[in-house]
This record gives structure tokens, C-alpha cells and sequence, in this order.
């Protein structure tokens, strides 16, 4: 038997579906190639905007008529939120919630296989029958989404698919509940893995010849509050695994980037000089109104902290743009702010109306238009200052690790401070950092 897995949204998204392709490979069910037909179609879906649950609809509706007679799993955060509208889609035969996700393997073989359940997979198991899947004869799709209070579970997850780089997921769930945002009634409380089952995971990378591993999570810098840990410590154990060469921390709150931290990235023998920080307003009035745990100053000083101790390191920084209250003057306090800051990267996105937050009780609302123009603004801004990043590099030798090139006649890579570079797809430079005169 074979499956096809389609991931949308973030990075600890990938790392789920990596892990559950994973463990679908080790009951016996193989990844579809080119061209096949899968038995098996796993939707790991996102619900950050309107945009994404739109585009999450699209995709499953797209691959339920491209594979009729296929088993369709849709979890995931908008599995989650809108569990009867993904259910009500013809095609669908399981949806799980976050508290499911983990065992979505077991789901599986359960549906395939009614009387066997959790035991694993034979050799020589026989495919599904031709009449398609549970609901691809009009029968209503099986539902399994916990509400929000029984979202308990930390599903490890430590995986790299086809990419060369591992997603060690050291954190789910979100105690933030910002005003414009539903993650956190998508994944639940904050919770994480423990140390020692983190570093078991590093450790197995590592044995598997692994030399980069990003480390995600919803909040990751509110790590340990279901176990007693700490974040920083949690650092320096992974930084003590022998073979791993390169961590890097994918996404971490100001408020929670401690100087402690900065200074031992800065000196750490594994952490690259690579930094994303989520500041999403450089406007103290927007700020306020989304409900974020600190001020423009704040991120400011973090900024130039981070700066003065490693001078090359990049900075990415996430930007919401033509959320509720954000008038123009607001708009540009933020781009003052942003122009002003050595950062190299916005990852700009325009806000969306998400039904059941705080934030639609906010009286000024941002025309299409405007916000279309503002994004415009702010990605022509990025643009300047990551062109302006990488010339500063030009004719220095970086060390890089290249990506698999998947048949394509150019491979790219990144450097220690995350500058993208290509050269002709060289298989002997696989699985090695070397160094590269930019």
C-alpha cells in the first residue's frame, strides 16, 4: 500500500507530517511515487487566515477528485476549528483533532483493516476494494477532535522527509491568546516534550548522519511548563550532542529571549548566528490591541542586543500589516521602526478576520486595498535590507550545507547566517558543510 501526505502552513507542521509519513513506512505503507495512486491521502492542514482555510478546502476537494477510491485523512489546526465543514467535504473519511494527530496511524489501519486495529500491518496486505473510501460512497466521515480543554498530549516529532534538514518539535500549544489569533484553539495549552527525550531524538539524528536540525514549536521560548524544565537549559544539553553540527531556533518571542539565551547562542559551539523574532507592529498602539507581552522599545533593545554580540548573524522578523486599528499613522511607526532596525528578513502577511477572537470587537478596520498597498510596502522593504545582508558577505568564504537537489540541474544551501546560495547540483556535496566563497 501507498500514501501521499499534503502539508500546508508552518514548520512544525512539516515535522508532523514527516513523522507521520514516518510511521506510516513502518507498518508497510510506502510513499506514492510519480504518477501512483495512493491508497492512503493524509491533509495536514493550517488555519492561520481565511486565506489558508480557504486554500485547505481547495486542496482537499483537488485531491479527494484526484484520488477517489483513496482513504482521506484531514487533521491538523483547521481540522481542528472547522471539523464539520472538512467533514461535510465529499471525499473525506477521517477527520482528527490536535489530540488525535499523533495516533493518525492507528486511525489508518483501524479504517483498513477493522479487525486487526493497532496491530501492525502483514506482509501481503491486500489494498482497499474498489468502491473508494469510508466516504467516498456518500457515507458521512468518522470525527475525532477533543475540545479544546482535553488537549493534553505532546506528540514528539523529529523528521526530515525528503529535506536535508531535521524539524525537532521540542513544544505544541500557545497560553498567549493574542487578539487576532485561533492557535491557540487549534493546538491547546503550552506543553513540550522532556529534555532527555529531546536529546535522545538529537542523538538519533546524529547517528543517522544528520548535521542540521531546526528546532520548532508554537511558542518554543515558553518551553517546560508541563515538565519543570527551561528553555535555555534545553539548549545546552542539544548543544552537548555529539555529530550535530548546526541547530537553529526556527521562531522565539521577544519577551522570552533572555539575555541568558543571547549570550550563549552567541557562543555556543552548534547554534548558528540565525535569529526570527515575531514582532508583528512596530506601533505601541497596535501592540496593545492584539494583546502581545511587550512594547516597540522592547524589541528595539533585543534587536540590538542580539547585534552587538554576533555582528553577522541574520535576523528574520515577522510583520502583520491592515490588522484592526491599525490607522496610517500606526503604519508608519512600524515601518519607521522596521527601516530603522538591522533586520534582514519581514515575513509579511495581511491580517485576516478570524471568527471568535478579541480582535473583531476592534472598531477600525484596514480596506483591502490598503492593506494590499502596506504589504506591498513592507516586502519591498525586506527585499532591500536581505539584498543589503548578502552583499556585506560578497567575496568572504561561508561555511554552507546544500539541500538535496531532487534532480533539479541547480542545488541550494545556506550559509551558518542563513544566506541562500546555488550552484550546479553537485551530488558529492551532499551531506557535508563546505566552505563557499560568496
Amino acid at each position: 500500500m501507498t500514501y501521499r501526505i499534503e502539508t500546508l502552513g508552518c514548520k512544525l507542521n512539516f515535522s508532523e507530517s514527516a513523522t507521520i509519513g514516518a510511521r506510516l513506512q513502518q507498518v508497510g505503507i510506502t510513499p506514492a511515487g510519480d504518477g501512483d495512486t495512493p491508497d492512503v491521502v493524509v491533509v495536514n492542514t493550517c488555519s492561520v487566515t481565511s486565506m489558508a482555510d480557504r486554500k485547505c478546502r481547495q486542496q482537499i476537494r483537488h485531491l479527494t477528485r484526484l484520488y477517489p477510491a483513496a482513504l482521506v485523512v484531514v487533521t491538523g489546526c483547521y481540522a481542528q476549528l472547522q471539523s464539520r465543514e472538512v467533514a461535510a467535504i465529499e471525499g473525506v473519511d477521517i477527520v482528527l483533532g490536535a489530540e488525535q494527530k499523533g495516533n493518525l496511524v492507528d486511525y489508518v489501519l483501524a479504517s483498513l483493516h477493522p479487525l486487526q486495529k493497532e496491530e501492525a500491518v502483514p506482509e501481503g496486505i491486500s489494498p482497499l476494494s474498489s468502491g473508494g473510501g469510508i466516504n467516498g460512497g456518500g457515507c458521512v466521515a468518522m470525527v475525532d477532535v477533543s475540545p479544546l480543554r482535553d488537549i493534553r498530549t505532546f506528540a514528539p516529532s523529529c523528521e526530515r522527509g525528503e529535506r536535508t534538514r531535521y524539524w525537532l518539535k521540542v513544544q505544541d500549544g500557545c497560553d498567549y491568546y493574542c487578539s487576532y489569533c485561533t492557535i491557540p484553539r487549534a493546538r491547546g495549552r503550552s506543553r513540550s516534550g522532556t529534555i532527555a527525550s529531546l536529546v535522545d531524538q538529537a542523538r538519533a539524528v546524529a547517528d543517522a548522519g544528520g548535521l542540521e536540525i531546526v528546532i520548532t514549536g508554537v511558542n518554543i521560548g515558553d518551553f517546560g511548563k508541563n515538565t519543570g524544565e527551561r528553555f535555555i537549559d534545553l539548549l545546552r544539553a542539544l548543544d552537548a550532542v555529539d555529530g550535530i553540527a548546526r541547530y537553529r531556533i526556527s521562531s522565539l518571542e521577544p519577551d522570552l529571549l533572555s539575555d541568558e539565551i543571547i549570550d550563549f547562542v552567541a557562543a555556543s559551539r552548534t547554534f548558528m548566528p540565525h535569529w526570527h523574532l515575531p514582532l508583528q507592529s512596530g506601533s505601541d498602539t497596535v501592540l496593545r490591541l492584539m494583546g502581545r507581552h511587550y512594547d516597540a522599545a522592547l524589541f528595539r533593545d533585543r534587536v540590538e542586543r542580539v547585534r552587538s554580540v554576533m555582528p553577522d548573524c541574520f535576523i528574520g522578523v515577522d510583520v502583520m500589516t491592515g490588522c484592526r486599528g491599525e490607522t496610517p499613522e500606526c503604519h508608519r511607526e512600524s515601518l519607521a521602526l522596521l527601516r530603522d532596525l538591522d533586520v534582514q528578513h519581514l515575513h509579511v502577511f495581511p491580517y485576516s478576520e478570524r471568527p471568535g477572537t478579541r480582535a473583531l470587537a476592534i472598531p477600525y478596520i484596514v480596506s483591502a486595498a490598503d492593506k494590499t498597498a502596506r504589504a506591498r510596502e513592507l516586502q519591498a522593504l525586506s527585499d532591500e535590507k536581505e539584498a543589503e545582508f548578502a552583499a556585506r558577505f560578497a567575496g568572504t568564504v561561508r561555511p554552507v550545507l546544500f539541500e538535496h537537489p531532487h534532480g533539479a540541474p541547480v542545488m541550494h544551501g545556506y550559509t551558518d547566517n542563513y544566506i541562500r546560495v546555488s550552484r550546479p547540483a553537485d551530488p558529492s556535496l551532499l551531506d557535508r558543510i563546505v566552505p563557499v566563497t560568496l
